[in-house]
């Protein structure tokens, strides 16, 4: 499952005290906020969930919660609104003990079903560290196309116009 979190939410996300766990009804987990998260948390998406003139659901951190342990086990956000092409981009994180378990897959695959509902989303775009292949194989999964590369990072686009969706099971081959 997959769930936006409002801006109070977010607030006891930050905390890591199990505030939000206790609001969510879920046990507890043992998610720790990167350097990069707390930045990007404080600089960009509170700020923008906070604002009422945007639509807080292509900024804030979407929470996956493992529904049969009742547990989160890492997070996804769109990193703002959609551009003027209607492309939007996607970023994710599993927390360290549910990595390489297929919670990624299936939770960007959630996110796709998603935004295709969005009228105003047209592609998905997503980065990968290069040293990160367990990052690129959720992406390509879920049938990202590779549309380039700097030095140290894949880039990544899916196309929503026309796109079916892959069949499940061979999202977890």
């Amino acid at each position: 499952m997959i769930k936006p979190l409002t801006y109070q939410q977010l607030l006891k996300y930050v905390k890591e005290d199990h505030s939000l766990e206790k609001e969510l009804n879920v046990n507890d987990s043992s998610r720790a906020i990167s350097p990069e998260l707390k930045d990007a948390l404080e600089n960009t998406i509170l700020p923008n969930v906070n604002d009422p003139s945007r639509n807080y659901l292509y900024s804030t951190l979407w929470t996956i919660i493992w529904k049969e342990k009742n547990i989160m086990v890492g997070d996804l956000c769109f990193v703002g609104e959609p551009d003027a092409d209607g492309e939007i981009e996607i970023g994710y994180g599993t927390y360290e003990e549910f990595q390489r378990k297929g919670f990624m897959t299936e939770a960007v695959g959630g996110m796709i079903r998603w935004a295709k509902k969005q009228p105003e989303i047209k592609a998905i775009i997503a980065s990968t560290d290069k040293s990160n292949a367990a990052s690129s194989s959720v992406l390509v999964k879920n049938n990202f196309i590779q549309v380039g590369e700097t030095e140290a990072l894949f880039n990544w686009r899916l196309s929503l116009i026309n796109f079916k969706f892959p069949n499940p099971e061979d999202l977890a081959k």
